[in-house]
Formats: C-alpha cells, structure tokens, sequence
C-alpha cells in the first residue's frame, strides 16, 4: 500500500465519526503488521467499545514484536473486562507460548466468566498439553460456555487422558455441548472415542451427528 493510502487511513483513524475509525481500521486487513499494527494502536483506547475490541483482535492477526507486550498489559490491567477477554483472544491467535502462564493466571484467577472463558480458548490455540489439568478442572465449571471452550481445548491440544473425562458429556442437555464433544474427540485417539462417536452420530441435532460423523472420518484417517 503507498504511502498516500497509509497516510489517508492515518487520518481517518482520527475522525471524530465512528464509522469512519472503523472503516479506516477494517482497511488495515492487507496491510503488512510492521505497518498497520502503528495504526491500530491510535485506536486501542477509543471512547467506541467495538472499535477497541476490533482493534485488540487485530493485533493478534498481525504479529509484531511489541504485540505481545501490549496484549499482555490489557489482560493485567485494563478495568473492563469485556476488554480483558478480548486480549486473552487475541492472545490465542498471537499464538505466543509465553501467551501459556499468563493465560493459566487469567483462568485461574479471573472471576468474569467471559475473561475465563476467552483464556480457555487461546490454551487450546497455543496446543501447550500442560494445560491439560488447568481444561479439566474448567470442566467442573457452573458456567455452561466454560464447559465448551474447555472440551474444545482438549481436543486442539491433543489430551487423550481427558477422554474419560469429558465423556459425560455425551448426554448434556446443551447441543452445543455435545458438538464441541464430537469435534474433541476427531482428535483423540482414543479406544472409547469411536463407540462414543457413534452414539453422538445418532444424537437428535443435525449439527451434532453431522459433527461427529465428520470427527470419526478424521480419526480414520480419511480427512485431515
């Protein structure tokens, strides 16, 4: 991109109309991350909550050295916490394994759910099999979406140990549930994963069967 364009987006980015900051930061998409991630700071403390939110999510699909740091910082210390669980995303998609301790910290001691919940999804993005003690015990959690987030995570991280585990969760009242634990289970080999698997292509809800008729296909072999 010239440096006209950088330089136009610049200064919509400070624009006092909302629309305009967004739009502007939705252009960064093809922009190399040395250059677009100096424009995406001008708005990470914008008075317009989506705008930040975007802006965070940004600095995780656009790798540079200070991303990191930055990300780090608004999971410690910014006092909203829809703001926290957005760096605790963007942290997964960063995909920094120095992401691992704070994300454990921010589960662990995070009492939002949504903050926990976005942890518990960048564990399984980050595919650290120490988190595997941190997923199941999330998995005793009173929160529904916690449930969720940990069962995928212990797919993504390859937890064979968690099958007996999350298998309780074959007749969960939540479909949703029940999805995530077809899609977790294509990635564990494990002897109770088929017979499992079959039971759940039966399952009432078309996603479910559809899922773990694709889930059983990978553990075959025939799709990757």
């Amino acid at each position: 991109m010239s440096v006209v364009d950088l330089n136009q987006i610049s200064t919509q980015l400070e624009s006092e109309n909302a629309r305009d900051r967004l739009l502007a930061l939705v252009s960064l998409r093809n922009v190399p991350p040395s250059e677009a991630v100096p424009l995406i700071k001008k708005v990470l403390n914008d008075e317009h909550m989506p705008l930040r939110s975007m802006a965070i999510f940004a600095l995780g699909i656009k790798p540079t050295d200070e991303c990191y740091d930055i990300l780090i910082d608004l999971l410690r210390h910014d006092p909203d916490y829809g703001i926290r669980a957005d760096a605790a995303g963007a942290l997964g998609y960063l995909e920094d394994p120095r992401a691992f301790e704070p994300l454990v910290r921010a589960f662990l001691e995070e009492t939002d759910w949504l903050v926990r919940f976005s942890a518990a999804v960048s564990l399984g993005n980050l595919k650290n099999p120490e988190a595997y003690s941190v997923l199941v015990r999330a998995l005793n959690s009173q929160e529904v979406v916690l449930q969720q987030a940990a069962i995928a995570a212990l797919g993504e991280i390859g937890a064979t140990e968690a099958v007996e585990d999350i298998l309780r969760f074959a007749r969960s009242e939540d479909w949703l549930v029940r999805q995530r634990l077809a899609d977790a289970l294509g990635h564990l080999d494990h002897p109770k994963s088929r017979p499992a698997l079959e039971y759940l292509q039966k399952d009432s809800h078309p996603q479910v069967s559809q899922a773990a008729t694709v889930a059983l296909q990978r553990l075959n072999g025939e799709i990757h």
